[in-house]
């Protein structure tokens, strides 16, 4: 599985932007087409304001990269939380640092 520093939104249940956030590590299957956060299993789909659902509650998700800006949330106030494994990564990537799994881009 290909590990990656994610932000990640809940979407369901929420107006554009005001669901929790975070900032943590996603494991990736070898198609990319399934997701592992937080115990919970993603499944990719496409809808405008959602990429990936939950498969065992039908929750949705904005999976992405982080922003080196930190305007993760397009309209919503506040901060993603940062997971506490994902601090030291997301920091050096903050100060200028790669994204851990995407050196070359």
């Amino acid at each position: 599985m290909a590990r990656r520093l994610m932000f990640v939104q809940l979407k369901t249940g929420f107006d554009i932007d005001r669901g929790p956030s975070w900032i943590g590590w996603v494991d990736f299957n070898k198609s990319w087409k399934t997701a592992r956060f937080h115990g919970r299993e993603l499944r990719r789909f496409q809808r405008f304001d959602a990429n990936f659902y939950d498969i065992a509650t039908d929750e949705t998700f904005w999976l992405s990269g982080p922003k080196r800006d930190r305007k993760d949330l397009r309209y919503g106030p506040g901060a993603p939380v940062v997971d506490d494994d994902a601090k030291g990564a997301y920091e050096a990537f903050l100060e200028s640092a790669p994204l851990p799994g995407r050196e070359d881009g």
